[in-house]
């Protein structure tokens, strides 16, 4: 779905409008976390012990879009909102992106997992097909969700100021770091994790996910299905090993070419 350059000069949303996205979206998600870092007792007592599915994990999880649909319904209206929703239809692009998606990173994560040794030594996760189907619909409504703020509106206005590669990488770092504070806390998935293979990775993805993201013209939908795949509770642990890997296909792939997105396709 492409939207005609007279509309898109109409909805264009300014490359200042950056600014109060990443306001929103780090002062929404640090600020709720900050809370249960510094008065870890009152908000437990209150709202009870924080976790990746707690309605306040998942609201922080959620600012960026939240930022990204504030942001634009101001500058651009409920029209320039339609139009930006608009580009969640858009699924074109070239074939070899889909071999990446379906087939490409469960085998990152298969071959981190047989680097780590662990491929065979842990069992499936799911006891049920429902339990299955629960934690997928779960992981599709949480995590990926954030694409509406960072691939959906940060990317492009990145790219009118920045080469895609620039744009990417600066976006990868700001991406990382929002995350954080749930570093920080017991209870978030990422508790666990190492934030510095956590924010090499997000580096990785996020100059990887921008040819796509051109490649489709301004798509929402496929660096959501990336990042849903990223997080697939299907696939085994391959941390931080599934960092070199993507690291490794960032390589790889260095030297090819991809036009930026056209803001005729970028309200």
């Amino acid at each position: 779905m492409k939207i005609a350059p007279s509309d898109a000069s109409r909805y264009q949303i300014p490359f200042i409008a950056l600014v109060p996205f990443l306001l929103m979206t780090f002062g929404l998600a640090w600020g709720l976390f900050a809370l249960f870092i510094l008065l870890p007792s009152q908000m437990v007592a209150i709202f009870g012990v924080l976790s990746g599915r707690h309605p306040l994990f998942i609201l922080a999880v959620w600012a960026p879009a939240i930022a990204a649909l504030i942001t634009v319904l101001y500058y651009a209206g409920i029209a320039g909102l339609w139009h930006y929703l608009n580009r969640l239809f858009l699924w074109r692009c070239p074939p070899a992106w889909y071999a990446f998606l379906l087939v490409g990173i469960p085998l990152l994560f298969y071959s981190g997992s047989a680097l780590k040794n662990n491929l065979f030594t842990e069992p499936f996760p799911f006891s049920s097909f429902q339990s299955l189907i629960l934690a997928l619909a779960v992981t599709l409504a949480i995590g990926p969700i954030e694409e509406f703020g960072w691939r959906g509106l940060a990317l492009p206005l990145l790219q009118r100021r920045f080469a895609p590669i620039w744009a990417g990488l600066i976006l990868g770092v700001i991406w990382g770091i929002w995350h954080l504070p749930a570093f920080l806390l017991s209870g978030t998935p990422q508790s666990a994790w190492s934030f510095p293979s956590f924010l090499v990775g997000s580096v990785a993805i996020s100059v990887i996910v921008t040819p796509l993201f051109n490649a489709s013209h301004g798509s929402i939908l496929l660096p959501l299905l990336v990042h849903f795949q990223l997080n697939n509770p299907l696939w085994p642990d391959a941390q931080p090993h599934d960092t070199l890997f993507l690291w490794l296909l960032l390589l790889s792939s260095f030297g090819s070419t991809e036009k930026r997105c056209s803001v005729e396709n970028v309200p």
